[in-house]
């Protein structure tokens, strides 16, 4: 897909990988839809970058459905609808049942109530594309948080059932796993920062993918890389990472935790 003319609805713009989403296809001639929980911020960064701004909480589906219903009534179609909008909570299983709820709403749910309502729009066209913003963790693991990988997880897991399901129909899904970015969800993570790259470099690689309307999006050599040891011999990759959570807590202060 080229973005150029196309109508196209970013989740979470307010920020970080959503802003740049948004900036840049603003730039290539996109029709771009903005949408975050922080009201004031949001509708601040769409008038300087020259977006139209629509509040939404993505862990209410009524939200969702509501932002959508917005842009098919004022814009009349969608072509492109990235729920980019994600957080990072919680460490182990002793995590309360709330915050995994909260995760799982916004990390997961989000992605099933923008399809929900998205799809049968794109379906009655033939058309349409779900860009659906997941994490390396979902393809290996987090090393901080179970909420986190397990979410992720789940959000790779349901792009891929959508692109089995409606790749026939006319639907085309991507899932976007970076690695370290530099956004405010790396900011207490220095083993990310090592790495991270600027979302202007995280965008490029976006555009790209979706001009080759190519499924899976990763941001750095190292994630394909490990995502391929982890099939072929998973003790050896636990193992291996095991020995980076004790540098990565260590790093963080909390010792071997």
């Amino acid at each position: 897909m080229d973005v150029n003319g196309k109508v196209v609805v970013v989740t979470g713009a307010a920020s970080g990988i959503g802003l740049a989403l948004a900036t840049r296809f603003v730039r290539e001639g996109a029709t771009v839809i903005a949408s975050d929980l922080n009201a004031e911020a949001g509708a601040a960064r769409a008038g300087e970058i020259g977006a139209r701004f629509v509040p939404a909480n993505v862990r209410r589906e009524a939200d969702i459905q509501g932002l959508i219903d917005d842009v098919l009534a004022r814009e009349g179609r969608i072509d492109l609808f990235c729920s980019n909008a994600g957080i990072g909570v919680g460490a182990g299983p002793e995590t309360p049942d709330e915050v995994w709820a909260k995760i799982n709403d916004v990390n997961v749910m989000s992605h099933v109530w923008a399809a929900r309502h998205a799809l049968p729009h794109m379906l009655a066209r033939g058309e349409g594309y779900l860009l659906n913003t997941a994490s390396a963790a979902g393809l290996l693991t987090e090393l901080h948080s179970a909420p986190y990988a397990v979410t992720k997880h789940a959000a790779v897991a349901f792009a891929e059932w959508l692109a089995v399901t409606y790749g026939d129909r006319g639907i085309r899904v991507s899932c976007l796993c970076p690695e370290g970015v530099w956004t405010p969800m790396i900011e207490h993570t220095p083993i990310l920062q090592a790495t991270a790259i600027t979302t202007d470099q995280l965008v490029e690689t976006v555009l790209a993918a979706l001009r080759e309307e190519r499924f899976l999006i990763t941001t750095h050599e190292t994630t394909l890389a490990s995502f391929r040891a982890k099939a072929n011999d998973y003790d050896t990759w636990i193992s291996k990472l095991r020995h980076l959570r004790k540098k990565a807590m260590a790093l963080l202060g909390g010792g071997h935790a």
